[in-house]
């Protein structure tokens, strides 16, 4: 058996934590730069406002309707989805970290007798020690699990836990759930359905293995094999490094100047760094990019990149921010207003076992390290950005975050403070 924790409704619920009376208010977070609405509260739903809708055109009908408006504060959700997977932890043996609002618990060898009970205790822990809803489904596979939970948020009746088990059960759900909302039916897979009159996971499940095996491949088999109750999808509790580390930001206007844009590359830069030394990483190749607003046809348009290559593969920030100032002064051309800009890492290795050069300054190399370590060290206690580069100018990236929250679980400086 295997059981797939799903957050509710997950960044909208984490802002609902430290403000109570939000319980009941719509409430939206938008994307990075105040873009769009990247997560909605029931209520919100239930106006009509959707993922991905531009603020600036539900502005009008969230004023009306006294919606809560945030920004992203990843620091916040990240610690509360590690807090969530804390509780979850101590119901399972192997905990599977999905993405940063889903988990899957394996519970393959666990003496459960009612795994119906078991989901709901699962999601009252979360509630009670997180403050965060969590709709808890089991089932013989982790796409069944996922069905599972989805029946959480339908039927409040379920009390946050659904075990989808018996044959006649799995039948009766699997005849009224749309195949299009199928863990690993994709838009292509989609359309292929729609032209075989095939609309619900039920008659996904009854194609024949032949038909699944020559149309939709090794992946749709596999879920056609899930769907039937037979485990096909494999139980992953070690997270496999990235391959690519890429952080980019639209800015809130132009940035015309070169000093500016490099404070923004190298800020960008740091902070993949700090990504690519969570994982025990190095970085081989590097590629910082640049273009200008694409909606101003009025002005010069350009799309520039610059790609280093370190004879050695690193982790070190003080390599890594002198690479992408010179990057930044190559693409960098005057007369051109920049919207957005980025820095991608790839070919990543195991840091581990890399082989120093034979020509490598030993000594040096480990006052970088001893230096990399000295910042990280800071940025845990202190909060990212307590201590940076000087190329780094006052560490701020120039995008708009006017309706964030503060960071109530990872400032010093953010704590509640009751009265």
């Amino acid at each position: 058996m295997f059981a797939l924790a799903d957050c509710n409704n997950f960044f909208a619920s984490c802002e609902r934590v430290f403000r109570p009376e939000l319980d009941g208010r719509p409430v939206i977070v938008l994307s990075n730069n105040d873009g769009c609405a990247v997560a909605r509260s029931n209520e919100a739903k239930a106006l009509g406002i959707k993922m991905g809708d531009p603020y600036f055109k539900i502005r009008g009908l969230a004023a009306a309707h006294g919606v809560a408006v945030f920004s992203s504060n990843f620091a916040l959700y990240g610690d509360m989805s590690r807090r969530v997977q804390e509780v979850l932890r101590s119901f399972a043996p192997s905990v599977e970290a999905y993405s940063i609002d889903e988990a899957f618990l394996d519970l393959r060898g666990m003496k459960v007798e009612d795994y119906a009970a078991y989901a709901r205790e699962v999601s009252a822990a979360c509630r009670r020690l997180t403050a965060i809803p969590v709709s808890v489904g089991v089932a013989p596979t982790k796409t069944l699990a996922k069905i599972a939970s989805k029946l959480c948020k339908q039927y409040p009746k379920l009390r946050g836990g659904c075990y989808l088990g018996r044959p006649q059960d799995i039948e009766k759900v699997l005849r009224k759930f749309p195949v299009s909302d199928v863990w690993g039916i994709g838009r292509r897979s989609q359309k292929k359905l729609e032209s075989m009159c095939v609309t619900t996971a039920w008659d996904y499940a009854s194609l024949s293995e032949s038909t699944v095996r020559m149309m939709f491949r090794l992946p749709g088999w596999r879920t056609w094999k899930e769907l039937r109750g037979e485990p096909c999808i494999e139980f992953e509790d070690l997270v496999e490094p990235r391959q690519s580390i890429c952080v980019s930001r639209s800015f809130t206007e132009e940035i015309r100047e070169l000093p500016l844009l490099s404070e923004q590359t190298a800020n960008f830069a740091s902070s993949a760094a700090s990504k690519l030394r969570e994982q025990g990483s190095a970085v081989r190749e590097m590629c910082v990019f640049a273009l200008t607003n694409r909606f101003k046809s009025s002005e010069p348009q350009t799309f520039a990149s610059s790609v280093r290559v370190f004879p050695d593969p690193t982790d070190d920030y003080r390599i890594i921010l002198s690479a992408v100032s010179a990057a930044t002064a190559e693409l960098y051309r005057p007369g051109y207003g920049y919207k957005k800009a980025g820095v991608v890492f790839t070919k990543l290795e195991d840091k581990a076992g890399i082989v120093p050069s034979l020509f490598a300054d030993g000594a040096l190399q480990l006052r970088e390290s001893r230096l990399s370590a000295a910042l990280d060290s800071i940025s845990a206690s202190y909060g990212r950005g307590a201590v940076r580069f000087g190329t780094q100018g006052d560490g701020h990236i120039l995008s708009s975050r006017d309706h964030q929250s503060p960071h109530y679980t990872t400032l010093w400086s953010d704590l509640t403070k009751v009265k």
